[in-house]
C-alpha cells in the first residue's frame, strides 16, 4: 500500500499537466493529435514548470503552422524557434 503523505503526486493528477495533455491530444486534426500528443504524453512527467509554459505557448500556435513545421514542409521561422519546438520537430521526424 502506498503512503499518500510520502509518495509524490503522480504527474497526471496535476491539473495543469492534465489540461496540457488534453490540449496536446485534441488539436483538431488526427495527425497533430498523434505528433504533438505523442511527444507531450511521453515527456509530460519530466517537464519542468518552464517547459510546461513553453509547451502551452506552442499549443496556442495555429494548427496549419504547426503541421507545416512538424512535418518539415516549411522551416520553423526564427521568431518561433525554441528548444521545445525543435525537440517536437525532431520527435515527429522519427
Amino acid at each position: 500500500m502506498t503512503d499518500p503523505v510520502s509518495d509524490p503526486e503522480p504527474p497526471h493528477s496535476d491539473p495543469r499537466r492534465r489540461r496540457l495533455l488534453f490540449r496536446a491530444t485534441h488539436r483538431g486534426t488526427h495527425e497533430l493529435d498523434l505528433l504533438i500528443g505523442g511527444f507531450v504524453s511521453s515527456r509530460l512527467a519530466a517537464f519542468s514548470p518552464d517547459e510546461l509554459t513553453e509547451v502551452e505557448r506552442l499549443l496556442d500556435l495555429s494548427e496549419p503552422d504547426l503541421a507545416e513545421w512538424l512535418t518539415r514542409r516549411q522551416p520553423v521561422p526564427p521568431d518561433q524557434d525554441s528548444p521545445m519546438l525543435r525537440a517536437m520537430v525532431d520527435a515527429a521526424g522519427r
